[in-house]
């Protein structure tokens, strides 16, 4: 960490600053607060609490009521919350890439990685899962962390030689401006479906908040590779080349990289691709189409950051897959799979069924649900994709939160109304193994990778995959 006294900071005093904080818990002796408001709890109510701890100075707005400490006044707090940060951990890898979207992104940045280790950069990437190295995975809260978090994480790959990361750019985190001090070198976009509603009042702020990526946060003439597959994507690409970024359009509808045709397999697909005219064969070990979607999109970022085509794609024939990501987590003694996935959003579940589906000789059969204090419209929506695409639907509680499981079940049912109601998901889990004949498969989605289950505001252990391979066992 950057060693800064009061006086860096333009304020009176020559005492030293031991660090940053936005939460007020994690304040010392030394520390600036940062008082950020927010949309739940607005920071500049913890200031006592902040000064009790032994924080020096405060950041926040030129109204804010510091008893007597130095203020940072600040129009934009978080903004230069986050540049405060930068400045205390300054060092970043020379190779920065963001990606956003809805769906995707965690599989995106972590092919991504592996791609570049593969052709021989140090790697690294971060968000919902963690951040992943070479010498494996180290977890976080968030998928866009603090931009303290996001800094220290930075400044500390810098130091251990990591060159190239991938980062995941959550909406949240670009609307509250985690990120705008991040040095970025290029920007990938997967999709936009419905998600975050309860945060993003319209689905137009929702896109807006993730074009923020390019249209604010990239240098320009950057290289931006974009997913061209649905209706936001082309308005992005379309602006993105009228802002002239180096675009790139990528998918089954991309210019630049075209999927041309994909051909599944027991436990893999393989992928014909038009790259810049030119016709490419590779088998990748992946099941499903927004895997070969999110490896394709993976491919156009290492191809835009200097790696050699040949190479990239030779990467592409030994990825590995993502925890919780249409994981296989067992299969019955009839030899019939079980798969866990994160599908949380129509699209994922829509997504997710249809890239299964191939693969499935007999019968599609699905457990999954729908988180409590959040986005209401979806329930019924992702019922009825369930509805459509599976043989045999089992609704059960996903995280229920502070809501009545039983209501988020009804909700959901309303677009199923022939499926199966089991509220325990160990219990539905069961149930949905001991439906399973020869030649079916089961996927468990929603949670994925989580390994806790929030019911009221307790996380109670539960973890899809452990819990399918005890059953199994």
């Amino acid at each position: 960490m950057n060693c800064l006294a009061l006086k860096d900071l333009g304020l009176s005093g020559d005492a030293e600053v031991t660090g940053l904080s936005c939460d007020s818990r994690l304040v010392k002796p030394g520390h600036v607060f940062a008082a950020l408001p927010g949309t739940a709890l607005d920071g500049r109510d913890y200031i006592p609490q902040a000064i009790k701890s032994g924080a020096i100075a405060i950041l926040s707005t030129p109204d804010a009521d510091t008893l007597g400490l130095p203020l940072l006044a600040s129009d934009e707090p978080r903004l230069d919350y986050a540049r405060l940060a930068k400045r205390l951990y300054p060092g970043q890898p020379a190779t920065v890439v963001a990606v956003t979207g809805t769906n995707g992104k965690s599989s995106t940045v972590e092919f991504l990685r592996q791609i570049w280790q593969f052709a021989g950069h140090t790697s690294a990437c971060f968000g919902t899962l963690g951040v992943r190295t070479e010498n494996g995975l180290a977890p976080m809260s968030h998928t866009t962390p603090d931009a303290l978090v996001l800094h220290s994480v930075m400044d500390s790959l810098h130091t251990d030689g990591v060159t190239h990361v991938a980062m995941e750019a959550s909406s949240h985190g670009l609307d509250q401006r985690r990120m705008d001090e991040v040095a970025l070198s290029a920007a990938g976009f997967t999709n936009l479906t419905q998600d975050h509603y309860d945060y993003h009042e319209t689905p137009e702020a929702y896109f807006e908040a993730k074009a923020r990526l390019f249209t604010e946060l990239l240098p320009d003439r950057s290289p931006v590779v974009v997913m061209v597959d649905d209706e936001a994507g082309r308005s992005l690409y379309d602006r993105c080349e009228a802002e002239d970024f180096y675009a790139r359009s990528i998918g089954w509808s991309g210019r630049d990289i075209r999927i041309a045709e994909i051909m599944p397999h027991a436990a893999s697909q393989k992928l014909t691709l038009i790259i810049d005219g030119e016709r490419s064969q590779i088998e990748i070990p992946l099941a499903g189409e927004f895997q070969a979607l999110n490896a394709v999109t993976a491919l156009g970022l290492a191809l835009v950051t200097g790696v050699p085509k040949d190479t990239a794609l030779a990467a592409m024939e030994g990825l590995s897959g993502v925890s919780g990501r249409l994981e296989i987590a067992g299969r019955k003694n009839n030899g019939a799979p079980v798969f866990v996935d994160f599908a949380h959003t129509e699209d994922g579940l829509l997504k997710l069924l249809q890239s299964i589906r191939p693969h499935v000789e007999g019968k599609l059969r699905i457990v999954f649900g729908c988180g409590g204090d959040r986005d209401p419209d979806k329930r019924a929506k992702m019922g009825a994709a369930a509805c459509r695409h599976a043989d045999d639907v089992i609704v059960t509680d996903d995280n229920p939160r502070t809501e009545v499981p039983a209501d988020i079940r009804a909700a959901v049912l309303i677009g199923c109304p022939s499926a199966t109601e089991v509220g325990d998901r160990r219990a539905a889990i069961a149930e949905g193994i001991s439906r399973l004949e020869a030649g079916d498969c089961l996927v468990v989605a929603g949670k994925g990778h989580e390994q806790g289950q929030i019911v009221g505001k307790t996380v109670i252990p539960f973890s899809d995959v452990t819990v399918v391979q005890e059953l199994l066992a």
